[in-house]
């Protein structure tokens, strides 16, 4: 018996050396298989993302479509006389664009915030952690599924404020819409990822929503011009990046913005808000590498 226990070891040390008798190869011990960007992986993981928000698309694509649609119709009603012109076009049109994306930028937090927390409640976080994914590919995937989805929630609200009565949705600048667009989704879905690391609960994460985010993006502009405010609250609201969002996305519709008098101050801001993704997402990777409150 132990003769036939140290055939078997040694066999297996061979098939591990030489590769099996067939002449197909294993890597050595510690050698990485998969070089370079794990495609297969990457795109797996976007897929199941996609289809996860996609099974229930009522709620996730739709319902945010319509829940904006009653902000467009309350605000034009309550505020929006026939004779009230903003940045030269009526209330309802000046609106609309910082509608879409809010709505966008808000649905892109929600499916980024959900991925690892859902994991951590569920206990099956390991299912994330243990393919072979770098920390770059995981929350690449994660981000790129939750710009899909606000890209989605976009065109549904766009489309729901195309059939409005005095909402123009002709572009003046469409690299702008597609440039603030995007941004302003990659934002939220890196900062739903840290939310999605630090909560434990739903409840944290609802907290971020009603605390953080939702008041970020009301009071960003969405609404009115910050040339209507006071000098003060002008400097508050130019410190938050949902200001530049939503203004660099209306710009976009109507060709005037209250980010400043010329087109190069909306330049700027494309590039400033480029550069604090860039930051923002060197900052979560660091964070996700770390393992913090996901290996523990």
């Amino acid at each position: 018996m132990p003769d036939q226990v140290h055939s078997i070891e040694s066999d297996a040390s061979a098939l591990v050396e030489n590769g099996p008798s067939d002449g197909t190869h294993f890597s050595p011990r510690g050698k990485p298989v998969i070089l370079g960007i794990n495609g297969i992986g990457l795109w797996s993981l976007y897929i199941k993302e996609v289809r996860r928000f996609l099974k229930v698309q009522t709620q996730t694509v739709w319902a945010p479509a319509v829940t904006t649609l009653l902000f467009l119709v309350i605000f034009t009603v309550a505020m929006g006389r026939s004779d009230r012109m903003i940045l030269g076009v009526n209330f309802a049109t000046f609106v609309a664009p910082g509608l879409i994306v809010m709505g966008m930028m808000q649905n892109s937090f929600a499916n980024s915030s959900f991925s690892l927390l859902a994991g951590k409640i569920q206990g099956t976080i390991i299912d994330l952690l243990m393919p072979p994914l770098s920390y770059g590919e995981l929350m690449g995937g994660i981000v790129a599924a939750a710009v899909t989805r606000a890209v989605l929630v976009g065109m549904a609200v766009g489309l729901a404020m195309a059939f409005y009565p005095g909402v123009s949705l002709a572009m003046a600048h469409p690299w702008a819409v597609i440039w603030f667009g995007l941004m302003g989704a990659v934002m939220l879905a890196l900062l739903g990822l840290v939310t999605s690391i630090w909560a434990e609960k739903f409840d944290h994460a609802a907290a971020v929503t009603n605390f953080v985010i939702a008041p970020l993006s009301l009071l960003s502009g969405t609404f009115y011009v910050i040339s209507n405010l006071a000098p003060h609250f002008q400097m508050i609201s130019r410190a938050n990046p949902f200001f530049y969002v939503i203004s660099g996305f209306r710009f976009g519709f109507l060709g005037e913005s209250d980010i400043g008098n010329t087109n190069t101050a909306v330049f700027h801001s494309a590039i400033g808000l480029g550069i604090f993704n860039v930051v923002l997402a060197l900052i979560v990777y660091a964070i996700l590498r770390s393992g913090w409150k996901l290996k523990s």
